[in-house]
């Protein structure tokens, strides 16, 4: 643990000194200081960036959970059923290449301008990767486990409690780490239209307001947003695939 602190302070101390490298070397007022990004942002974080950035959180943290549910029992039902992989994969592939962005327009037509199409087009995102990785996970399992579950006396529901799940849980992290990632960067475009709060929203209005204190001050918030999400990540892995670590000593 004082390790993952002393590398977050590391790469903090990294990133800020190469701002500071820009703000010296670059003849522009659009780099500014690192030192006035912070004091703005400290000043207004509970007036101004905190609700935005608080609303970013729950149209991704809504998203990513109706995926989860959707998409770990998709992937379940893939690895698990043949027939019904067969019948589903085609639709998968054809969509999965698709870049989600471009339905934007389709969704806040169909459900609204609001937040009911910012989290649909999040889903959209998410879930596929959901499907795709815990499918694959299911099909990594060795046979002979099953047949060693089917002799202990395990059933259905507890071969897919003690033998499925933890098998594909460490992928299913894996991915939400990858998608998390780019559903803050299309959650950051797509806050630009009819929206008045999200991070995004407030990173472009500030910038077009040539306020770039404030407009740094959002980047900082995305940037921690991102960082717990990812955190919050690693404490599920911890604390639920805990075994994988163990067996990585051997």
């Amino acid at each position: 643990m004082k390790k993952e602190k002393y590398n977050s302070f590391y790469a903090l101390l990294l990133i800020i000194g190469i701002w500071y490298i820009l703000y010296f070397t670059v003849d522009s007022s659009i780099i500014t200081s690192p030192g006035a990004v912070i004091r703005v942002f400290l000043m207004n974080f509970s007036s101004e960036i905190l609700p935005h950035l608080l609303m970013s959180f729950y149209r991704i943290f809504v998203a990513v959970a109706i995926s989860l549910f959707l998409g770990v029992g998709i992937g379940l039902l893939t690895g698990m059923h043949k027939k019904i992989d067969k019948f589903l994969s085609p639709l998968i592939y054809l969509l999965y290449p698709i870049p989600k962005i471009a339905f934007l327009p389709v969704f806040m037509l169909l459900f609204g301008l609001g937040d009911r199409s910012k989290i649909i087009l999040l889903i959209v995102i998410v879930i596929f990767q959901i499907i795709v990785t815990t499918r694959d996970g299911v099909r990594g399992i060795d046979s002979n486990y099953f047949a060693s579950a089917r002799s202990l006396g395990m059933d259905r529901i507890d071969i897919y409690r003690h033998l499925v799940f933890p098998a594909v849980l460490p992928g299913i992290l894996t991915a939400l780490r990858i998608t998390i990632g780019t559903s803050i960067a299309v959650l950051f475009f797509a806050e630009n239209f009819a929206v008045k709060y999200g991070i995004g929203y407030y990173i472009m209005n500030s910038w077009s307001m040539v306020n770039y204190l404030k407009m740094y001050s959002g980047i900082i918030a995305v940037s921690l947003l991102g960082y717990f999400l990812f955190k919050g990540i690693d404490w599920l892995e911890n604390k639920y695939c805990s075994w994988q670590k163990i067996s990585d000593k051997f």
